[in-house]
């Protein structure tokens, strides 16, 4: 454990973290506070060597991730808090406090406009643009949608919003379950584009007028809309590349990412079950553009065994359209340069 904690310093130092945190910057470290049973997540220990290295440039680390879509118990802030002081993320073993980056229900947000080639302005989680600089900790694995789960992933889906995460995985304008209506109104309250009436006691979406931001899904109790969740994974890599363009807009030069090659697994940090690691550990890559790490983590795992990341887990869903799409719309570049330390 202190030689790993030993090396991480050193991958921070080496990726040039003091010129990337400037005294007193709030610096939001990303990471995943894992799932129950799931034991092959980046564990606390890890992390308090990144905290001290922040601490070390005179910034303000808090440790921090977003709710998810589906009921676990990180789908709000209370129960994610306490999982994740329960698997050890405290303030006593890692020295940083745990802030939740989208809110108690995941709809603290900020748009943000970009260049994108789908999006020109992304909902992203409101303490992952407040932050004044990034540590991203990403754990690489294979995923059942979008084929990688590194630094992209963790920066788009991780740091999306719950709007944000619904315009990723939407593949249609949502829909009334009319059984399921209660007609409390509150999705007509919020609708921007004045979508949604109410006909018989019960919401109804106009197709034509919709602009499928998802807010009604994120405001309504009673799971009454619903989405298709069947994006093509290509799109869906695509749609996640921009949103973490979103993240890091206009401060690219603020950010480090850390992905850790180490007990990669078939499916991501997200299941709520124990996996056998899929390879041999190979290591820990650090540097300052979330694409070219990416890259060279999908490199690495077929240098080290003879196949592609799709082939271990998920055979012909590709992980590597996230990786193009973001060197396309300038989240960084598929080139790099690997320095061993």
């Amino acid at each position: 454990m202190k030689e790993v904690q030993r090396k991480i310093r050193a991958l921070l130092e080496a990726a040039g973290i003091a010129s990337r945190i400037r005294a007193h910057d709030r610096v939001a470290v990303k990471l995943h506070f894992g799932e129950l049973k799931n034991d092959t997540s980046i564990p606390p220990e890890y992390i308090r060597p990144v905290v001290e290295a922040v601490r070390a440039c005179s910034g303000q680390p808090f440790l921090t991730d977003t709710c998810v879509l589906y009921k676990s118990v990180r789908d709000n802030a209370i129960s994610h808090l306490r999982f994740a002081a329960d698997r050890g993320f405290t303030l006593g073993k890692t020295g940083a406090p745990v802030i939740i980056a989208d809110g108690l229900k995941g709809s603290d947000e900020i748009t943000v406009p970009i260049q994108g080639r789908i999006f020109k302005e992304v909902s992203v989680a409101a303490a992952a643009r407040d932050a004044d600089s990034l540590i991203v900790l990403s754990h690489v694995t294979g995923h059942l949608a979008t084929g990688l789960g590194g630094a992209i992933k963790n920066l788009g889906m991780g740091f999306a919003s719950r709007k944000g995460k619904l315009r990723q995985h939407a593949v249609l304008k949502p829909e009334v379950v009319r059984e399921s209506c209660t007609g409390c109104g509150a999705c007509l309250e919020h609708c921007p584009a004045d979508a949604i009436a109410l006909n018989g006691g019960r919401a109804s979406i106009d197709p034509e007028t919709c602009i499928g931001c998802g807010e009604c899904v994120t405001v309504c109790r009673f799971d009454a809309i619903t989405h298709d969740w069947n994006r093509d994974s290509v799109e869906l890599q695509q749609r996640m590349a921009e949103h973490a363009l979103g993240v890091v807009t206009g401060r690219q030069d603020r950010a480090v990412y850390l992905n850790f090659i180490l007990s990669v697994t078939k499916d991501c940090d997200c299941m709520p079950f124990r996996q056998k690691p899929i390879l041999p550990d190979i290591g820990i890559l650090a540097g300052t553009d979330p694409v070219a790490l990416d890259a060279a983590s999908l490199d690495l795992i077929v240098k080290k065994s003879g196949k592609e990341l799709a082939e271990l887990s998920y055979p012909g869903l590709d992980g590597r359209p996230q990786i193009k799409h973001g060197a396309e719309i300038g989240l960084g570049s598929m080139e790099y340069e690997l320095i061993e330390i």
